[in-house]
């Protein structure tokens, strides 16, 4: 039995890629990465990331997560009807194309599904899609508990996510703020893949994919489905310096989850809270949004001109800026010695010493601390700096 069961999770991390959802997320992202890089070359003309970078990232960066969400989802018999994976995929679908990451949060799709079946049951109607038919289910089934459970554990891993990558991929964007004067402000906008196996009571997938593996165990009929759980976000930062503003974002969206899986647990014993926590988790994710949002419309921006020297804008990776620790905001008062207050300036002075240079930096605390660094001849000419003006 036991090798049967291996046999049934091998063929299941086959068929993820047999969902049309997860071609698309990769198209989507391979499409974010390119209008990233032409964006940061337009302002910069250089790129910081490389254009694969949000590809790549797709899977493996939430891979680890999604291996702890499939543990839990497994080890505890969490079980989903195929009717709300289809609706899913659906909501999904149309949050990529459409191009609106807000949508992407898996309370919003999750809350969204559970409600699009409940209203197909309540109106007693169908949805036919490419040969196969969503039907609606009743509340009383006790779905929405555990989508409850689950919408917070993916609520968590969003979270973490947005902590962890949200600053890596803000790329930054030269405005005019209203006082006309030039200023820079930061796009994060990804997209990830969480591959999480659930289990599909019954042989309801049989009926449609007569090859898709199942097995018996005490005449209770299951299928293992890796499933490809889209997680996408989208935050302007402009009042606030990225690696702060996605900490917050970050940190507020882990609360919500963990808020989230509490409710799923009570509702186990009144099932009609998995409902209403969900419902409630998704009216707080949109206020979070939307929170951060009118935060970060302000006409003060953290990364702009300062007559007290330079402000960083971007430190390009494996750079000799990033090897001495300089970041995002923190401006350069002296080069070699030589104070600077322009890009042009800063370039001059680096030719001072072409073999080595030693900066004074205003950190984010308005602490001047000193580095220093040797630049060799592949380095980049300004060691891999992009600075406001």
């Amino acid at each position: 039995m036991v090798t049967e069961i291996l046999i049934e999770v091998a063929r299941g991390v086959g068929r993820l890629f047999m969902n049309p959802i997860f071609y698309i997320a990769i198209i989507m992202a391979i499409y974010l990465g390119y209008r990233r890089v032409k964006r940061e070359r337009k302002f910069f003309h250089i790129r910081i990331l490389w254009g694969w970078s949000e590809t790549i990232g797709l899977l493996k960066e939430g891979l680890l997560i999604s291996l702890c969400i499939s543990i839990l989802s497994l080890g505890f018999g969490i079980t989903i009807p195929t009717q709300f994976l289809y609706v899913v995929t659906l909501i999904s679908f149309i949050a990529l194309i459409i191009f609106v990451f807000h949508f992407l949060s898996p309370i919003i799709i999750f809350s969204l599904s559970l409600v699009t079946l409940f209203l197909f049951d309540y109106f007693d109607v169908s949805f036919n899609l490419f040969g196969l038919e969503i039907n609606g289910v009743e509340m009383k089934e006790g779905l929405a508990i555990t989508v409850a459970i689950l919408a917070g554990l993916l609520l968590v891993a969003e979270g973490m996510l947005i902590r962890k990558y949200g600053a890596q991929y803000a790329s930054p964007i030269v405005e005019n703020s209203k006082r006309g004067l030039k200023a820079v402000a930061f796009l994060s906008k990804k997209i990830w893949v969480l591959p999480i196996f659930f289990v599909i009571p019954g042989d309801v997938i049989n009926a449609y994919f007569p090859w898709w593996p199942q097995v018996s165990l005490d005449s209770t009929e299951f299928s293992l489905v890796l499933f490809p759980m889209i997680i996408g976000f989208q935050q302007m930062s402009r009042h606030t310096l990225p690696v702060y503003l996605h900490q917050k974002l970050g940190r507020s969206v882990i609360i919500l989850g963990e808020v989230v899986i509490i409710g799923g647990l009570v509702a186990y014993f009144f099932p009609i809270v998995g409902f209403a926590m969900l419902i409630v988790g998704l009216v707080a994710r949109i206020a979070i949004s939307i929170r951060f949002v009118m935060r970060e419309q302000k006409d003060v921006y953290a990364v702009s001109a300062k007559s007290s020297g330079v402000v960083i804008a971007g430190v390009l990776p494996d750079s000799p800026a990033e090897k001495m620790g300089l970041d995002v905001g923190e401006v350069i008062r002296k080069v070699n010695g030589v104070e600077v207050h322009s890009e042009r300036e800063l370039y001059e002075a680096l030719q001072i010493n072409a073999a080595h240079c030693r900066l004074e930096v205003l950190n984010h605390q308005n602490e001047v601390r000193l580095t220093q660094h040797v630049v060799y001849n592949g380095d980049h000419h300004r060691i891999g700096l992009l600075v406001a003006e």
